[in-house]
């Protein structure tokens, strides 16, 4: 069984909350929608039936109703108070106990939600068997690099003042695993890409209000469960702003976003050649002078 690093009753709650403030609001989420809207549009092939997994309040159905495309659109959201925002074909379930038959689905999205999973491999099985033959997966979420000045500040005034520090931002994916991830769950043709975007903030405390208007408060089970104490805190912001902070005393945020793309199976698709089977010699395709391994190592010798 999965090691539950978040409290998935928590983030429940949390996407609850954030859908009485007023939709859009989230920077990031419509960085996503855009990027995987305009990746969909540039496949020349008609989607029959689509999944967007994570929904969050419509805004990337939105764009992807728009597309030519794009059939049946079905939005799946753990929170039905973010449902309720959006329009169409709308279940609410759990990201990790999807509700989609075997090979039924042409094209699954998902945009940033599936950092949040505990069994994030379960998950992705569950989505490659959801999809049918040569049908596609899409999905963006928060990378390794993300909000990297704030945990450092934080874990810094943590040792300082209170002589250790607890898990105050989430652990992200990178984007080696998440390679590693896409062929352990049996996609085929997998590509990972990503983006680093870079925000400035007035100060650490604005920053911190953001983060918790889009729900990306700290949901970790082994997180302490007594607030931030005041002291730690203003001394956070002032490490935050000395070793991060600009000429114009403003502070920086790093948000990463790594897209997958994946394939489900299909004998149409391309496939590597076998070792051996090629015709040319790379060095006659190169025009160079082809050197053996040992000849290499008897020249670096001399050297």
């Amino acid at each position: 069984m999965p090691q539950e690093l978040f409290d998935r009753v928590l983030i429940r709650h949390r996407r609850s909350r954030i859908a009485r403030l007023i939709p859009g609001g989230d920077f990031l989420l419509a960085h996503v929608a855009e990027d995987l809207a305009d990746r969909v549009q540039a496949i020349l092939r008609e989607f029959k039936l689509v999944v967007d997994l994570g929904a969050h309040h419509g805004i990337l159905s939105e764009r992807l109703d728009r597309l030519e495309n794009v059939g049946t659109l079905v939005q799946l959201d753990s929170a039905p108070e973010l449902l309720d925002l959006s329009q169409g074909l709308r279940v609410c379930c759990d990201e990790e106990f999807l509700p989609l038959k075997s090979g039924s689905v042409d094209l699954l999205v998902s945009g940033l939600v599936l950092q949040y999973v505990n069994d994030l491999p379960g998950t992705m099985l569950q989505i490659r068997r959801s999809l049918k033959p040569d049908g596609l997966f899409l999905g963006s979420l928060l990378g390794g690099q993300t909000l990297h000045e704030l945990r450092t500040a934080l874990m810094m005034a943590e040792e300082e003042l209170e002589g250790g520090s607890s898990p105050r931002v989430a652990p992200f994916a990178d984007v080696q695993a998440m390679g590693s991830l896409l062929q352990r769950a049996g996609f085929a043709l997998p590509v990972i890409d990503s983006e680093l975007i870079n925000v400035t903030y007035p100060d650490p405390l604005t920053l911190m209000h953001e983060l918790r208007a889009m729900g990306g408060g700290n949901a970790l089970f082994e997180r302490r469960k007594t607030f931030l104490r005041r002291a730690t805190l203003m001394r956070a912001c002032e490490i935050y702003c000395s070793e991060f902070g600009d000429e114009n005393g403003r502070i920086p945020a790093s948000f990463e976003i790594i897209t997958l793309t994946g394939w489900s199976p299909h004998e149409s698709q391309q496939k590597p050649l076998r070792p051996g089977s090629a015709t040319q010699r790379l060095a006659d395709v190169l025009g160079v002078e082809e050197i053996s391994a040992g000849e290499k190592a008897g020249l670096a010798r001399k050297k």
